[in-house]
């Protein structure tokens, strides 16, 4: 039954920002259905046995280029955005996905594919819902890490998927991106970076040339559980603009049923003001190998 509840997830929470109320209070609602979820999700998972990997789990999903299969589900809230105090959810479907190149070298490949619903953020009354464009980031990484110090660096690539001209640059892009972290038994702290310039795509649309930063820090206990707060940092050369968020989160790992699962819940504080304030809730799924 618990299996079946975080498979239907996902469904539920799109199918909630397909609603056609498009009422300011509709954005409360998904934020409350959000945190309600995670929260219940950590009580009812309590008495749950973790297995003695969990610390080993919970370290491996602070390791962005683990070998480690992993499917999160993102979701976030932000409200007050821009003169208009919109707002905006955005559920991020992450999946990490490794490819073994030899017995010292792995491919890590991870995508960011957002779904996206906001309200009075383009102007007063107007509404988008769609997908926004994807980022696929390919990380070649040693297979085995030295005294804990751990790298991977590939391309970056810039998919227009945008189902919605206001949710998508219209340009395809490519650029380096490069991970590097420390981490022992229970302790992650690092790093990663992005730099995507625009090469093809509408011709009418602005050129993409941005960076993404991302300091992160992580601790976990012997049960699964742990904290973590990132950084993430959007520099827009071409406007010379910056956004920045920080992000604390409470996480835990359980197995509801036999699959092994992350949960995290904590809140978005923006820095600047392209937000007021936000929430965030994830949900990953998690294939040991």
């Amino acid at each position: 039954m618990k299996l079946l509840l975080v498979t239907i997830l996902p469904l539920l929470l799109l199918a909630c920002i397909k609603k056609s109320d498009k009422k300011k209070g509709s954005m409360r609602d998904k934020a409350f259905l959000l945190i309600t979820f995670m929260l219940s999700s950590f009580f009812t998972s309590a008495q749950e046995k973790t297995g003695a990997s969990a610390q080993e789990l919970a370290d491996k999903l602070s390791n962005p280029v683990a070998s480690l299969i992993s499917v999160p589900f993102q979701s976030n809230v932000d409200y007050g955005i821009g003169s208009y105090h919109g707002s905006k959810y955005t559920l991020n479907f992450q999946p990490v996905i490794p490819i073994s190149l030899g017995p010292k070298l792995n491919l890590i490949t991870r995508y960011i594919i957002p779904i996206v619903d906001q309200h009075d953020v383009s102007g007063e009354g107007e509404d988008q819902f769609g997908l926004s464009d994807a980022t696929i980031s390919g990380f070649f990484s040693p297979a085995a890490s030295k005294n804990g110090l751990i790298w991977g660096a590939g391309p970056a690539f810039l998919v227009p998927t945008g189902t919605n001209d206001l949710l998508s640059t219209r340009k395809w892009g490519v650029g380096p991106t490069v991970l590097v972290l420390k981490q022992a038994t229970g302790l992650t702290f690092g790093f990663l970076v992005n730099q995507i310039w625009s090469f093809a795509g509408d011709e009418n649309r602005t050129d993409v040339n941005q960076m993404f930063l991302q300091p992160f820090f992580a601790k976990s206990w012997k049960s699964g559980g742990g904290v973590s707060i990132n950084s993430e940092i959007t520099f827009n050369w071409k406007t010379n603009s910056t956004t920045a968020f920080i992000n604390p989160l409470v996480t835990g790992i359980t197995k509801l049923g036999k699959q092994a699962v992350s949960l995290g819940v904590g809140p978005r504080i923006p820095l600047g003001n392209p937000a007021a304030f936000g929430f965030r809730g994830v949900l990953t799924l998690v294939f040991p190998k």
